[in-house]
């Protein structure tokens, strides 16, 4: 008898060490994440900048100045901010100025390239051109815009996949990605 309540005493306590153990694990997996999850939400608002506003002039004089709501530094790179509902303003040294505005848009703070995207809107003298993405480059003098493009002004509305300006030289280039495509242009007259 001796030996079966020893047998049964251990099963026993196997049985409550399996117990304990899986409770004592479960109860570690709860607190962990908790406090990884307020570190990382401590750091993460720590990136996160309201009402951003940034100002540069290029070599010939041209003034550059970009709006947002809010700003998320990359955590991988200072230089780039990730920006919602920008506002950006391009004062031309002739005088005209150039808007833009768009819901998205990545800012470099090294060389004040700028990508808009989504409902992207451009409008210089009576010109609009929207699309949902601009890839905007003083320092390649390039303003590329893509995906649904339609230009129009006063005479005339077009549709390309494409639109290309050089921007001090105002060379500009529409297409359409596929050879078979034709870019669509009509007249408003």
């Amino acid at each position: 008898m001796n030996k079966k309540k020893f047998t049964g005493a251990l099963i026993v306590l196997f049985i409550f060490s399996i117990i304990l153990y899986f409770f004592f694990k479960d109860e570690k997996k709860i607190e962990e994440p908790k406090v990884k999850e307020e570190n990382l939400e401590s750091s993460y608002s720590l990136n996160i900048i309201e009402n951003v506003n940034y100002s540069s002039k290029d070599v010939n004089g041209n003034e550059y100045i970009i709006i947002a709501k809010k700003g998320e530094i990359d955590a991988s790179d200072s230089n780039v901010i990730f920006l919602t509902k920008v506002d950006a303003k391009i004062k031309l040294i002739d005088g005209n100025l150039v808007l833009i505005s768009s819901d998205y848009g990545k800012y470099n703070t090294n060389n004040f390239d700028t990508i808009f995207s989504k409902n992207v809107i451009i409008n210089y003298l009576d010109n609009e051109i929207t699309g949902e993405y601009l890839d905007f480059s003083i320092l390649r003098n390039t303003m590329i815009i893509t995906k649904n493009v339609r230009y129009s002004n006063s005479k005339n509305t077009l549709f390309a996949d494409v639109i290309e300006m050089d921007i001090e030289t105002k060379d500009t280039k529409i297409y359409m990605h596929e050879g078979l495509k034709k870019v669509n242009i009509k007249s408003k007259e």
